[in-house]
């Protein structure tokens, strides 16, 4: 009788249940992480499915089989791609599964900015209700222009969303041919120009050394004045202070915020602390849908590494040759 040793994949996080058999009957489960040992288990992996550790030289020195590392999630700024590509592992992510939660996210955190409702329930709530009618001010979104910052697949599904609301939109991604841009979406040549003009702007973009602050002092006072601006990406796209400062001068109506840096952000931040500011700790794809639709992504593409079968978001392509050289039985190219 012939017994079949089961790949050791290690999880950062807890396996859903869902998905637990299914797992449980392809690969041997380590993990997941410990607020004492982020990497607790990972020793002996050839597979890491990972949220927001740091896979950086270490992580992948102290699992010396690494396959390869899948990020449950579009971005990868917290991978040590070069490091993953030196020691041959693969790097892969999940571009489709956060999608369709991240952009309602999105469009939610436009919704309760733009109406003023953290304002309006600390008013309830604080009894503050007498004349508020009065007092209270939002923002009509029919007709608004709506500026994203970049025209992912994100970006894409908001901008469907927010069509349905009415409201106007354009675009700025330099990495996109204006003929890749539907029909009824406006491009906007700089990114100076679509600030100037969208009633919100809303953020799409990876964080990047190029890209990282790209929202400062400049970009704020390059804004239309009273717009509201939006960040479901990166927290580290965005410089917080002058954040602030473009809030206390009156330059923004508000701010909707899921990424922040840090992350999360302190007890006590002026940000948490204003009713024109609305901050979510970094839950735009964790609805039930979207959690598990990034963690079967990012299991399969762990998996098909492991089995030898070239995985469809392949961070690092340039790996693959070396990878699939090796001895290893099933290799596809």
């Amino acid at each position: 009788m012939t017994t079949t040793t089961l790949p050791a994949v290690w999880f950062e996080r807890p396996v859903l249940p869902e998905m637990r058999s299914t797992v449980t009957a392809a690969c041997t489960i380590l993990g997941p992480a410990t607020v004492e040992d982020p990497q607790a288990g990972v020793d002996i992996a050839v597979a890491a499915v990972v949220g927001l550790v740091a896979c950086d030289a270490a992580f992948m020195d102290r699992a010396p089989g690494l396959k390869v590392i899948a990020r449950n999630g579009i971005g990868y700024d917290n991978v040590d791609v070069a490091a993953a590509s030196e020691r041959g592992i693969a790097v892969c992510n999940t571009p489709d599964g956060p999608t369709v939660s991240t952009a309602e996210h999105a469009v939610t955190l436009i919704l309760l900015v733009a109406k003023n409702i953290r304002a309006a329930e600390n008013a309830l709530r604080s009894g503050a209700t007498a004349g508020y009618y009065i007092r209270h001010e939002g923002i009509e979104l029919d007709g608004k222009l709506l500026g994203l910052v970049g025209f992912g697949r994100i970006a894409r599904h908001v901008a469907r969303i927010a069509a349905g609301l009415g409201m106007r939109i354009t675009t700025y991604d330099p990495f996109l041919p204006a003929s890749s841009i539907p029909a009824g979406i406006d491009r906007a040549d700089t990114l100076d120009a679509l600030l100037a003009v969208a009633d919100v702007v809303s953020v799409h973009v990876p964080l990047t050394d190029a890209s990282r602050g790209l929202f400062g002092a400049a970009a704020f006072a390059s804004m239309k004045p009273g717009a509201v601006f939006i960040n479901s990406a990166r927290g580290g796209l965005v410089d917080h202070d002058a954040l602030l400062e473009a809030l206390d001068a009156g330059r923004l109506f508000g701010a909707g915020l899921d990424v922040t840096d840090p992350e999360p952000l302190p007890v006590g931040h002026p940000l948490l602390q204003r009713d024109d500011v609305v901050v979510t700790p970094h839950i735009a794809s964790g609805t039930v849908d979207g959690k598990a639709r990034i963690f079967r992504v990012a299991f399969e593409q762990a998996m098909a590494v492991v089995e030898g079968r070239r995985p469809e978001h392949l961070v690092n392509p340039e790996v693959w040759e070396r990878i699939a050289s090796a001895p290893h039985a099933g290799v596809s190219k």
